[in-house]
């Protein structure tokens, strides 16, 4: 039997969905207080934080995926795996422009990547608890994305502190369902 198959057989896979949502917010918290600190100083460690964050959340969902019965049983998470590696790069590109073109790439980014995470949210919901803090999270990235969109529009450069307040939101989110999912294990085990 699998480390998943044995997950599955003891907790419905719990145990690994806590551990993924903790490491989530584990990296966003980092990533924030890199972005706010580090990030605000220097233009390249800001320009290699918003190129992290797309490919550790196209990491991430593929890793999650791969744990759930692959990518083929799990589209959501295939296709926000592909618009993060896809982010990735627009990064890379909008970053030899300006900043109004990161942020608006950005802002789709967090449109499909949170209608994405809505969507695997919503399919997990009879199996996990704690989804409901994801489907808010994946609704809010979506809400938010259009926000960035008209930020860039706006002729006024942006920074990195921009996405560091979604981020920081995205960590409180993977957070909340984390420890949703610890208490929900805890009950389930002195019942």
């Amino acid at each position: 039997m699998t480390k998943y198959q044995t997950d599955i057989a003891e907790n419905g896979g719990h145990y690994w969905l806590k551990r993924y949502y903790f490491a989530r917010a584990a990296f966003s918290i980092i990533w924030v207080a890199a972005a706010l600190t580090a990030g605000r100083q220097s233009f390249t460690i800001a320009a290699i934080l918003l190129i992290i964050y797309p490919a550790w959340d196209a990491a991430a969902n593929y890793v999650d995926a791969a744990r759930n019965g692959g990518l083929a049983n799990n589209r959501s998470q295939a296709i926000n795996v592909a618009v993060s590696l896809v982010m990735t790069v627009a990064v890379i590109v909008a970053l030899t422009m300006n900043m109004n073109w990161v942020l608006g790439g950005f802002g789709l980014w967090a449109i499909f990547s949170g209608l994405s995470q809505l969507a695997t949210a919503v399919r997990r919901w009879k199996t996990s608890s704690g989804q409901w803090a994801m489907i808010l999270s994946g609704g809010q990235s979506a809400i938010a994305g259009a926000f960035f969109i008209a930020q860039a529009l706006k002729p006024v450069e942006p920074s990195i502190a921009n996405v560091a307040g979604y981020a920081g939101l995205g960590a409180f989110y993977f957070l909340v369902s984390a420890v949703w999912l610890t208490v929900s294990q805890m009950r389930q085990k002195t019942a």
